[in-house]
């Protein structure tokens, strides 16, 4: 595997704009990952590298948790990314790459297109929300945006809701990281990459933290949603030219 300084760049990039935006960092990691590793293997440093994010989150942002989300999202997130991560060995890395680089385009153009549409706060959407980012997890590596979109219908102070997000997240990494591990996908250089994961996610945690003291949160989500628009199109575009 090959570690540089510009892959550990976009990796503290990713981070601080996850915090930001409110989807989290895999949205961008997952695509900015698989242009240097393996697809099985990006799944792999993925769960490593949210465990160490997702800690720190909940150390920074510790102003509460909205409990009955983590019960109605955190129970069938779990549930739902140990399904996804036990297909995954089943599936082709190019073609979880094709779903990955599809889910993003669409969804970013959708919220864009449509900036006013919400979920309404039901328990009924936080569980569909819960199983659908759990999959999401499990299979392509990233099921923050989906998280981040049911969690938004619920109105939560800015605090709570990374605090609350990063919790449900912790409780899906835990448990995909166990069958990745178990898939063969969390090696040995990954292990040894766990420091400098866990010092990258501090930095930008912090950074994200401290941004957003400054920063229009919605305003940003917009930019954020452009972001994985392109982020989407390049995973598509890499594929196409693969074939060609």
């Amino acid at each position: 595997m090959r570690w540089d300084i510009g892959f550990l760049f976009l990796t503290l990039l990713a981070e601080i704009v996850g915090t930001v935006g409110g989807f989290g960092s895999s949205v961008f990691f997952v695509p900015i990952a698989n242009f240097y590793f393996d697809f099985h293997h990006v799944l792999g440093l993925t769960a490593v590298l949210h465990l160490a994010s997702n800690v720190t989150k909940i150390a920074l942002f510790r102003k509460g948790f909205h409990r009955q989300l983590l019960l109605t999202m955190g129970i069938p997130s779990v549930v739902f990314v140990l399904l996804g991560g036990l297909l995954t060995p089943y599936l082709s890395s190019q073609l979880l790459e094709l779903f990955l680089g599809i889910f993003l385009t669409i969804f970013s153009l959708f919220f864009i297109r449509n900036p006013q549409r919400a979920l309404l706060p039901t328990t009924k959407n936080a569980v569909l929300g819960g199983v659908l980012s759990g999959f999401s997890a499990g299979l392509m590596g990233t099921g923050g945006a989906i998280r981040g979109l049911t969690m938004a219908a619920f109105n939560l102070e800015k605090n709570v809701f990374i605090a609350t997000s990063a919790a449900i997240d912790l409780l899906i990494d835990a448990s995909r990281t166990v069958i990745y591990a178990k898939n063969g996908f969390v090696t040995q250089d990954i292990i040894y990459a766990i420091p400098v994961l866990i010092g990258i996610s501090l930095i930008g945690s912090g950074i994200g933290k401290w941004i957003l003291r400054y920063v229009d949160q919605n305003r940003f989500k917009q930019i954020t949603l452009f972001l994985i628009l392109g982020i989407g199109l390049l995973t598509l575009g890499k594929i196409i030219f693969a074939k060609i």
